[in-house]
């Protein structure tokens, strides 16, 4: 109840009632249909595409049907992250949220904010009576967290609008004229295994921050993947024999959470080595990671195990491959220009695979930081593929739509908006390739934390986003 008293009520009623419904990327079914049954409560054009896009038209209100026709997007999925101790089916449940200060939070999960307060805000402007706006087009789009299958499925034909208002930015601060592409690459492999039954090393890493694989790449959060490699790494020395890995999740998040089970020849000396290596991890991440929880035990354990050669040679492509910033932006000063997540790696019953999600804003970049990983995966002997891939979207400072929305900001906050490209995957690149002649920016209220349990959304904020949006509404420009 207390979020449905928070102005501006039409946006948090809109939020709440998305967030009722379950939306996981790929899993869209549910909420493509509140969106569709929402839009035909209204006696909007409504309808669904062959990919799952809900497009919704809205005629022009009195005075305004000599204006371009705009597109408000906005992607329906939500990233799906939880706490360890989180009991929670993102499948079956909707969103549990509360009110802390000017935050709204999640209780143990991520909140969905993004790209939720986007769609609500677009439902808001569509069911609203009061406040003028030129002829709309609402693109509500699918799976953009995983694979932008949305965008990508997009028809060209499909969309009338000449300006494109995605709102998909998490900083009320910016005006985005620009993002990063990406390609997912993915290793695999399939070894002989042997049983094992005994004492084994567990190695269990917990309570890392996470985040945004591209807007969080930048502040060197520490990454599950990369810290039991290191453990791992130290053990190549005792023969060490690989029983099993579970460590991280979405290609789209930074890895909070890891477990690795393996055996070497002497525990007592590999006991030592790994004592002095987290005592040296938990020095270089104690100004960041302060809840980074490491735990370093012998268990009983019945696993498949996987030879000391073939343990040794994962361990090393896994060591090899990059992670982090790969280089920042010559010509943008503090952006990132590419990247690369060791979002997740599976070992189980000899069966392995490593994921990962490569951005870059240059598309020569992008290949080659793939293609680096794909040279460490193969000297593993790994099968590497990539797949999803999508490309950047080149910034045009001197858009029309773009001055626009640099002025009223300025006559509206009293200071200049930061005009920024980001390290994330906007659909506006995707979009952009369908409709090369649109033009398009993108804003937002302020998110912190987004793809983790930390998600939260600034009150605030939104409503400055709000004011900020009926104000660009009035003044888009003539046809």
């Amino acid at each position: 109840m207390d979020l449905l008293n928070l102005e501006p009520k039409a946006i948090w009623k809109n939020f709440s009632a998305l967030n009722s419904v379950p939306r996981p990327s790929k899993k869209e079914e549910k909420v493509i249909a509140f969106i569709k049954s929402f839009g035909e409560s209204l006696n909007l054009d409504t309808y669904v595409d062959k990919t799952g896009n809900v497009i919704i038209r809205k005629p022009a209100t009195p005075g305004m049907e000599d204006r371009k026709m705009i597109v408000l997007q906005s992607h329906l999925d939500m990233v799906c992250q939880k706490n360890n101790d989180t009991v929670f089916d993102f499948e079956t449940q909707g969103i549990e949220m509360y009110v802390d200060g000017d935050w709204v939070r999640a209780k143990g999960t991520t909140l969905g904010a993004d790209n939720g307060l986007g769609v609500a805000t677009i439902m808001s402007i569509l069911e609203s009576n009061d406040i003028p706006h030129p002829a709309l087009e609402a693109l509500f789009t699918i799976d953009e967290e995983t694979g932008m299958t949305g965008a990508f499925g997009l028809e060209e034909g499909t969309l009338q609008g000449e300006i494109l208002l995605n709102l998909d930015t998490e900083e009320d601060d910016e005006i985005d004229i620009g993002c990063a592409g990406g390609v997912d690459v993915s290793a695999y492999h399939s070894y002989a295994t042997q049983s094992f039954t005994g004492k084994a090393i567990c190695v269990s890493i917990k309570g890392l921050k996470g985040g945004h694989s591209g807007m969080d790449i930048i502040k060197g959060r520490g990454n599950a993947n990369v810290l039991l490699s290191r453990f791992l790494f130290v053990g190549l020395s005792q023969q060490l024999q690989l029983l099993s890995i579970q460590s991280g999740g979405l290609r789209n998040a930074i890895p909070r959470e890891g477990t690795a089970y393996f055996t070497v020849n002497n525990s007592a000396e590999y006991l030592k080595l790994a004592e002095v290596l987290k005592s040296e991890i938990l020095n270089e991440y104690k100004s960041i990671e302060k809840e980074i929880n490491i735990n370093i035990s012998e268990v009983e354990t019945e696993q498949n195990a996987i030879s000391i050669e073939d343990s040794a040679s994962l361990i090393k492509s896994l060591k090899a491959a990059h992670n982090g910033v790969y280089r920042m932006s010559p010509d943008v000063e503090g952006l990132v220009e590419a990247s690369n997540n060791i979002a997740k790696v599976v070992l189980d019953n000899g069966e392995l695979k490593i994921l990962n999600l490569t951005r870059s804003s240059v598309e020569s970049t992008k290949m080659e930081v793939a293609e680096q990983l794909r040279a460490a995966f193969e000297l593993g002997g790994m099968r590497v593929k990539f797949t999803g891939s999508y490309p950047g979207w080149q910034p045009n400072p001197h858009s029309e739509i773009v001055e626009i929305l640099e002025n009223i900001y300025t006559r509206k906050f009293g200071d200049k908006p930061n005009v920024v490209a980001c390290h994330a995957g906007l659909e506006c690149g995707l979009i952009g390739a369908h409709y090369p002649k649109m033009e398009m920016v993108s804003f937002g209220p302020t998110i912190k934390g987004a793809h983790s349990p930390e998600e939260r959304a600034s009150i605030a904020s939104t409503q400055k986003f709000w004011s900020f949006l009926q104000d660009i509404l009035k003044e888009i420009p003539k046809k």
